[in-house]
């Protein structure tokens, strides 16, 4: 981790903090408008009831995803392995690590990435 300082690390694990505790909140809020909706009995009422759960756990699925990057991230953090990219392992740029504190690639690694699925996707 050289060319991570200190500094840099604790901002970074700071943010990813701080971003795990608004997941887990948005879980909370996601569940609790879910159960407080009172769908009837009818036939429209009950269309009404599988949308709503199904926008319920796509919401609850993609929050849970983003928590498992931070809280990977995190164990990177606490591993000694933060900011270091999957794909190439060479250093993440400091910038991309501001930006997205839970990214796993490098600019180049996400490239890399992206070529790989295109190539695969056909």
């Amino acid at each position: 981790m050289d060319h991570l300082t200190d500094e840099i690390i604790k901002d970074c694990r700071d943010r990813l903090l701080s971003t795990k505790s608004e997941l887990l909140n948005r879980l909370k809020e996601i569940k609790r408008e879910y159960d407080s909706n009172d769908f009837g009995g009818d036939e429209a009422d009950q269309s009404m009831s599988v949308l709503a759960e199904n926008e319920f756990l796509a919401n609850q699925n993609r929050i849970r995803h983003q928590l498992v990057e931070v809280e990977s991230a995190l164990a990177r953090i606490e591993q000694g392995r933060y900011g270091i990219c999957e794909e190439t392992e060479e250093f993440i740029e400091t910038e991309r690590l501001k930006a997205i504190p839970w990214t796993r690639l490098s600019i180049e690694g996400a490239e890399v990435r992206e070529a790989m699925e295109k190539r695969f996707a056909r």
